[in-house]
């Protein structure tokens, strides 16, 4: 970690004040996802608020053969699919308590998963440079598609959905035609891409990557003057990976989580900062907000960017943390200096 640091911070996983969720894993979190419907994470916890208190209950797990890498919730909160290292990903009927079953295979690790809740399909996008749409009731995939290079990030908002790939490919595509390549473009940023998320409009994407900056980037050509990037969870000379961006779903605003520990709100619109974290002891890898916005959940834990001979199981320590944002912390304001015109 940076030098920079207070030693107070240094050592704190949790200077925000956050509400622990209780029993979180033994190893790093690769992936956080809320129910649509109501407040669980997987690995699930169900989170109950009141007033300004939180509480987590450990619900359920399921196991892999090896480490997992995403997960994502069926668009009715009854099921949870997840993948990884072993290549495969398992649905797993929550309310219905039935077993993990096998949905989806790839010749890979799975690196990114989605639920496409308009077309009733699973899109899986793996190592093995492909992505596959799958029918869960099914074996074999609808369609394969073949990628340019390893998949390392994948947003969906139907109709869009962005892919980006080592080589710092990023495909676009329009899930009304999804067998077909709308649109390949090369990053914006230098560096290799580490995250996606698409404008809650449709009309772009986020892309963050591992040398601290984040790309706004617009699909329609006439509006390639609104592109724009930005640094941030940087400290002095200290770079750091962006390795989450989630949009709040009823301000758009969107939230940066990064490898400095610490996650930040940002207006793209003013092209503004709305609020600055204090940073945790710990990379953060992943973060999320639940379905309405009152709830942002985010782990502190090692992020393995250093390798296994800088991970020492004896003393480290994950935690997954839950922040209630307040609302002049994610609500969208105009640019000082401006008319009040966005």
């Amino acid at each position: 970690m940076s030098n920079f640091l207070t030693s107070t911070t240094a050592s704190n996983p949790n200077p925000n004040k956050s509400f622990e969720v209780t029993q979180p894993p033994n190893d790093s979190v690769s992936s956080l996802s809320f129910s649509p419907k109501a407040n669980f994470l997987v690995r699930c916890w169900e989170i109950m608020r009141s007033g300004v208190n939180v509480a987590s209950v450990p619900k359920a797990s399921m196991s892999h053969d090896q480490p997992v890498l995403c997960s994502a919730w069926k668009d009715d909160g009854t099921t949870v699919f997840s993948g990884g290292c072993d290549k495969q990903v398992k649905m797993w009927p929550l309310l219905s308590g039935g077993q993990p079953m096998t949905v989806a295979m790839h010749d890979a690790p799975i690196k990114e998963i989605a639920w496409i809740p308009e077309m009733s399909l699973l899109v899986t996008g793996s190592w093995d440079r492909t992505m596959k749409y799958w029918d869960t009731r099914q074996s074999n995939p609808v369609h394969t598609q073949q990628l340019p290079e390893r998949c390392y990030a994948m947003t969906v908002r139907h109709p869009l959905m962005v892919v980006g790939t080592a080589d710092r490919n990023l495909i676009v595509f329009n899930l009304q035609n999804p067998q077909v390549e709308f649109k390949r473009i090369v990053s914006p940023l230098k560096y290799q891409t580490r995250c996606l998320a698409a404008f809650p409009d449709q009309q772009g994407f986020l892309v963050g990557s591992i040398e601290g900056r984040v790309g706004v980037h617009h699909l329609d050509d006439s509006q390639q003057g609104k592109n724009f990037t930005f640094k941030c969870h940087r400290e002095g000379n200290e770079i750091y990976s962006v390795n989450s961006l989630n949009f709040h779903p009823v301000h758009h605003t969107f939230a940066t989580s990064g490898s400095d520990g610490a996650f930040n709100f940002w207006d793209k619109d003013s092209k503004q900062r709305l609020k600055a974290m204090l940073r945790c002891s710990q990379p953060i890898p992943c973060s999320t907000f639940n379905n309405d916005g009152s709830v942002f959940a985010y782990s502190v834990c090692y992020d393995w960017s250093k390798g296994a001979e800088n991970h020492n199981p004896a003393t480290a320590k994950t935690y997954i943390f839950l922040h209630l944002p307040q609302e002049s912390e994610v609500k969208g304001k105009p640019r000082l200096g401006t008319t009040g015109r966005k």
